[in-house]
């Protein structure tokens, strides 16, 4: 098994990316937060089919987390991930500090409009003003032709999309369809927090999702629909139920009745698990 070169600062990622650049290479981009499972796997699957470099990115941004978060508990394996990458045949793992990351004396965000007004961007303020900031960074420190990030976090795929466009960063976006276990659930680092009782409840939460955008695309009333939705997640065991909610798939604006690229949104509370998904209507 080959040894992963890993770059703690940006200079280190950057001379190495400078290198590759000089030899006509292209670059793809999986950033993460680390605790890697299949669904990583998969972006780093794509990347290395489409570049001819791969750089992942481990780092458990702080920004993103609001008080009583799970920042400090967040899992961290990065000899576990180091392995996952090796296998997956990266070539660079860019795991930098914080300080590295947030220097003294920062004091930029970037904030993206209208596409965070709802679903998570309004049940975690500033969430995604720290997801739009650390991901800006991770663009112009790599500068790769693409960077690859899973529509399981729809919502967040959708915000790094526009701040690439505005802010005219040279990357594109590309979105990598989620990766579930047998039984429909999506793949998160997060699913390890659920005992072996809320695993088994947790399968609801996609397969309430399909059923209702069926229904939705038969034409069942959308107010009825989600409130069916929401009761059915509720009476299978989840604590709390944040949103079940009907949104176009551009801009993410609710919807009361289901239009070309809608989809259907969630997100519910198994004990400290939240978890979230979405399911397009047909």
């Amino acid at each position: 098994m080959r040894d992963l070169p890993i770059a703690r600062d940006i200079a280190q990622l950057r001379a190495r990316v400078a290198a590759w650049r000089r030899a006509g290479d292209s670059i793809g981009l999986v950033p993460t937060m680390g605790a890697l499972h299949d669904g990583h796997v998969a972006l780093a699957d794509r990347a290395r089919a489409e570049n001819r470099r791969v750089v992942a990115t481990i780092f458990v941004n702080p920004t993103q987390f609001g008080p009583g978060e799970d920042l400090g508990a967040y899992p961290r394996d990065e000899a576990g991930d180091v392995a996952k990458l090796i296998a997956a045949q990266c070539d660079l793992l860019f795991a930098p500090s914080a300080d590295a990351m947030y220097p003294a004396g920062f004091a930029t965000s970037v904030q993206v409009a209208e596409l965070t007004q709802h679903l998570c961007g309004a049940m975690r303020p500033g969430h995604f003003t720290g997801v739009a900031t650390v991901v800006t960074k991770l663009l112009l420190q790599a500068m790769p032709d693409r960077a690859y990030f899973g529509e399981k976090d729809f919502q967040q795929l959708q915000v790094i999309r526009r701040l690439a466009a505005d802010l005219d960063i040279p990357a594109e976006i590309v979105g990598v369809p989620t990766v579930r276990e047998p039984d429909g659930l999506a793949l998160s680092s997060r699913n390890r927090y659920l005992s072996t009782a809320e695993r088994a409840v947790a399968a609801t939460l996609p397969r309430l999702l399909r059923e209702a955008a069926a229904a939705l695309s038969s034409g069942a009333p959308v107010d009825a629909t989600l409130r069916t939705a929401t009761a059915r997640l509720v009476a299978a065991g989840f604590s709390k139920v944040d949103y079940v909610a009907l949104c176009d798939g551009a801009r993410l604006q609710p919807l009361d009745h289901p239009v070309a690229g809608s989809r259907l949104f969630a997100a519910a509370h198994l004990g400290r698990t939240r978890l979230i998904d979405n399911w397009p209507v047909a």
